[in-house]
């Protein structure tokens, strides 16, 4: 009986290594798993969404007030925004795992508490492959490599349906109001650019610039892409009712369920293509610009 034991010991303590693995999340900070995490909460939304997208959509106990997709993390506890969480009841919630942005300054206090805690904030293309494969590993699991290949299958997709006659249109696309912009150094502008599209906002401004509207009327985009809750002050700006694409009709206002998928960079990416790429086939400009060449 005692060598029994002994032998069921020494099994153990051989399996235990096996499971230990680390991962080193986007502010450098390296976490330590001795098992795969079992009781995840999410505060972001496009982190939620590569979580359910990687297969681990159970494992989640609770998410901010803004993850709604897909529908059934709808039913999890919110537990309050990324900026603002509810660390009492993210707590209450017993979680093995918390994923949350870089921008959050909730992170210290939840690690105070003893909470593993990973922070990642994909901003660009590259940095949702990344994020999608450091979490599939934190989760310990095989199914990044197919959810990054059908994301690319499908922007790809998306990119092949804009006509050669259709492509190298200047766009402004309005990431949020005040009014933010979506640069080319941005997950956004980078999908505008695999589709043929010109960001009419200059890399030097970084991803997600707050701009001058001025900027806009100087730049005369020839398409806008923009989301319902931004029309009323879209229109209402100074010199914006003499925009070619205004007067023309060449804008594509997104539902604000549209505008979810646009703005998370995540999994429903490719959707986020399609999206853009329709605006542009439906509304874009059809002959030459005056003026041009």
């Amino acid at each position: 009986m005692k060598r029994w034991l002994f032998a069921c010991l020494m099994a153990c303590l051989v399996c235990l290594p096996a499971w230990a693995y680390e991962v080193t999340d986007d502010t450098g900070k390296t976490v330590h798993f001795d098992h795969p995490p079992l009781r995840v909460v999410s505060l972001l939304p496009s982190l939620t969404e590569t979580l359910c997208e990687l297969g681990a959509c159970e494992r989640l106990v609770g998410v901010d007030r803004y993850s709604n997709w897909p529908a059934m993390v709808k039913k999890l506890p919110q537990v309050g925004g990324g900026l603002d969480p509810n660390v009492e009841a993210i707590v209450a919630l017993k979680p093995d795992l918390v994923l949350i942005s870089v921008s959050s300054r909730a992170a210290d206090r939840l690690r105070g508490l003893g909470l593993r805690v990973l922070q990642m904030e994909p901003r660009t293309s590259a940095q949702v492959r990344q994020v999608t494969t450091r979490l599939a590993t934190a989760l310990q699991l095989d199914t990044a490599e197919r959810v990054l290949r059908n994301l690319d299958a499908g922007v790809e997709a998306a990119a092949q349906s804009v006509p050669p006659s259709l492509r190298g249109q200047r766009v402004y696309f309005e990431a949020a109001g005040g009014p933010h912009a979506a640069g080319p150094q941005s997950f956004i502008g980078e999908m505008l650019a695999r589709l043929g599209l010109a960001n009419i906002i200059g890399p030097e401004l970084g991803p997600f610039p707050r701009i001058n509207p001025e900027l806009v009327v100087r730049a005369d985009p020839d398409l806008i892409m923009v989301g319902a809750r931004s029309v009323r002050e879209l229109v209402a700006r100074p010199g914006w009712n003499q925009l070619r694409a205004l007067r023309e009709q060449r804008m594509c206002v997104f539902s604000p369920d549209e505008v979810d998928v646009l703005v998370r960079p995540g999994p429903r990416m490719a959707e986020a293509a399609r999206l853009m790429a329709r605006c542009a086939v439906e509304k874009g400009l059809r002959g030459p610009r005056e003026g041009a060449r």
